[in-house]
């Protein structure tokens, strides 16, 4: 027994049992690692890589089936509840209970983990200055927004002073604004304290604060160490490449992340695009294409994506680039498809949605972007004709939605933001279901059915229940169904929340593909890296629209209200401003000069 080490994990093997057969999955496989005391430690990794499992393990809910696992010295195997009286565990979908307020559900967790009653006061005062709820005690939880919420439940978490704490996720579908703030109190945790952490995230940024990193892939350890140790893998290799003039960001992406042979990724940034070269032949992709490039350090995210590639086996999913299509639009494909004036949408006197006027275009990519709570939920569900507006006026494909609202529905597709098609049908019933459900019949139906099971290249899973799919052909199912009827729009509800970088990059190269050839996407993400797929985006924040326009537009908007380098993410060392640091001065300034007066991620709930 090491009394330095919060975890210790020996060759851990942990396998599950597939429902409805006879064969197993392997979710660990021969797994070491170890935590020490009094550390920040991030476990990152693509969908299916063990996440998950491992955090289970430690928090005595599962056992493994082979190996050692110890945490605070104790075997969790022999033990489970003496560990589980020690620590604290913060799920992905953590139980907060809507029906009560805030104040209602600390005292219930306080009451589960039998906090005594005169430890509770002070406790309770950390915490709400802590996370800012205190003026939101007597507020139900199930009135508060997404980032709200993620700070609640770890105030329950954190109500009775672990040793321990592990965190699944805890800042999937949570805006920027939120995010940071999260990590400030998990960083102060871990300062002030001396609280260990272990968190598993999909987001690389937060994997760069931590002191130990492991990169997991289907089960198995692929590299551990520090961020600086792992950004080794692509030192020199990081270049950035500024596309021929008229061509968008994505456009060019899409040209280098074909040259297999000399590009690991290539993903945009601020107007141009980030690429990490193969092997000494870092520079060669740009110099073929005869392109400016410039180097720049190398990120975690740069190390994490040269470990992915160089233990990938699996091919991407094909993909048809329409050259000429990517040009810059002209005065065909010019089409308004979505026609917003004056929305207004209320919710008894509370305002979701303040005279919001925006227009969409054939073929374009719209990014409705905003912090929880902001209005841009209200705002995507009256596109799809999910919710009607209180007032305004809104028109889809040339249709008014006021009066036609199931003739504009078969006009578009729609992908929600959690899976949410039917779990124990195989693929192929699933599309069979879908086809029908659109009015799809006959040889017609047959032939949707198979192109998009070999555009999303899922021919053999046709037999598979699509509850047993990994999380990146769940999503590829779910686009599939999308498009079964060949909609004029697409809407897409934070479609990448969890994803890793990985499945981002396969997914948005689907959707410049789609929108190449005509098809108008609309997206909600908190992927800030995601604005810049699109053609323009919107801004929204208490309802109202903060910014719109291109995503230069958006950038030089915000360069009004900040200086670079002041802000976490404000740029790549090279001076150009990141899309969250855009995106967090814009909101913030908005905020400032309406005089609430409020922290970043309390101004929506108070407004």
């Amino acid at each position: 027994m090491n009394a330095t080490l919060a975890l210790d994990g020996r060759h851990l093997c942990r396998r599950f049992a597939v429902a409805g057969t006879r064969e197993h999955t392997q979710a660990i496989a021969d797994v070491s690692l170890q935590v020490a005391m009094g550390s920040l430690a991030a476990m990152v990794g693509p969908d299916g890589a063990g996440k998950t499992t491992l955090l289970r393990m430690a928090a005595g809910l599962i056992v493994p089936d082979a190996g050692t696992l110890t945490v605070l010295g104790i075997d969790v195997a022999q033990h489970p509840q003496a560990v589980q009286d020690r620590i604290s565990y913060m799920p992905q979908r953590f139980g907060l209970y809507d029906d009560l307020s805030v104040q209602e559900n600390l005292d219930l967790y306080a009451d589960l983990h039998g906090v005594p009653a005169d430890r509770r006061q002070a406790r309770y005062a950390q915490l709400m200055a802590m996370t800012n709820l205190g003026r939101f005690k007597t507020r139900l939880a199930g009135q508060l927004s997404g980032g709200m919420k993620q700070k609640l439940g770890l105030a329950c978490t954190l109500v009775r002073s672990p040793e321990l704490l592990l965190l699944d996720e805890p800042t999937v579908g949570v805006d920027p604004l939120s995010r940071r703030e999260l990590w400030e109190i998990v960083q102060s945790l871990v300062t002030d304290e001396q609280l260990t952490v272990i968190v598993s995230t999909a987001y690389l940024d937060e994997a760069e604060r931590c002191s130990q990193v492991f990169l997991l892939r289907q089960g198995k350890l692929l590299a551990a160490g520090d961020p600086a140790s792992l950004r080794q893998h692509a030192h020199g290799r990081c270049f950035i490449v500024t596309p021929p003039a008229g061509r968008p960001a994505r456009w060019l992406q899409g040209r280098l992340l074909d040259d297999t042979a000399h590009v690991v990724d290539a993903v945009p940034q601020a107007g141009e695009v980030r690429t990490i070269g193969m092997g000494d032949d870092a520079e060669a992709p740009a110099a073929l294409l005869g392109l400016a490039r410039r180097a720049v350090p190398a990120r975690l995210e740069d190390g994490f994506m040269v470990l992915l590639k160089l233990n990938s086996t699996a091919s991407a999913m094909p993909v048809q680039a329409n050259d000429a299509a990517a040009s810059p639009r002209t005065k065909c494909d010019a089409e308004t498809m979505i026609e917003v004036r004056d929305l207004v949408r209320k919710f008894g006197d509370f305002v979701a949605v303040a005279n919001t006027t925006f227009s969409v275009r054939r073929g374009e990519v719209f990014g409705l972007l905003g912090p929880n709570g902001a209005g841009k939920t209200t705002t995507f569900r009256m596109l799809c004709g999910l919710l009607p507006a209180t007032s305004g006026s809104l028109s889809m494909a040339g249709i008014d939605l006021r009066h036609a609202r199931a003739e504009a529905r078969r006009r578009i597709g729609y992908v929600a933001q959690k899976f949410s098609l039917y779990g124990n049908l195989t693929v192929a019933e699933n599309l069979r279901f879908f086809a029908g459900a659109y009015g799809l019949r006959g040889e017609y139906a047959a032939q949707r059915m198979a192109t998009v099971t070999a555009q999303f290249d899922l021919d053999g899973l046709s037999h598979t229940p699509s509850g047993q799919l990994p999380g990146g052909y769940r999503q590829r199912l779910a686009m599939a169904t999308a498009l079964l009827h060949e909609p004029q729009i697409l809407f897409l509800d934070e479609p990448t929340s969890g994803a890793d970088p990985l499945a981002r990059r396969e997914f948005w190269r689907r959707i410049t593909a789609l929108a190449e050839q005509g098809t108008t996407v609309v997206v909600t993400t908190h992927f800030m890296e995601e604005a810049e797929y699109c053609d323009r985006i919107v801004i929204q924040d208490a309802g109202h629209v903060l910014a719109l326009g291109t995503p230069l537009q958006v950038r030089q908007q915000a360069q009004q209200h900040i200086h670079l380098g002041s802000t976490p993410g404000a740029n790549d060392g090279q001076g150009a401003m990141g899309m969250e640091a855009a995106f967090i001065a814009i909101v913030e300034q908005a905020r400032q000069a309406a005089g609430q007066g409020l922290p970043s991620a309390a101004a929506v709930e108070a407004s």
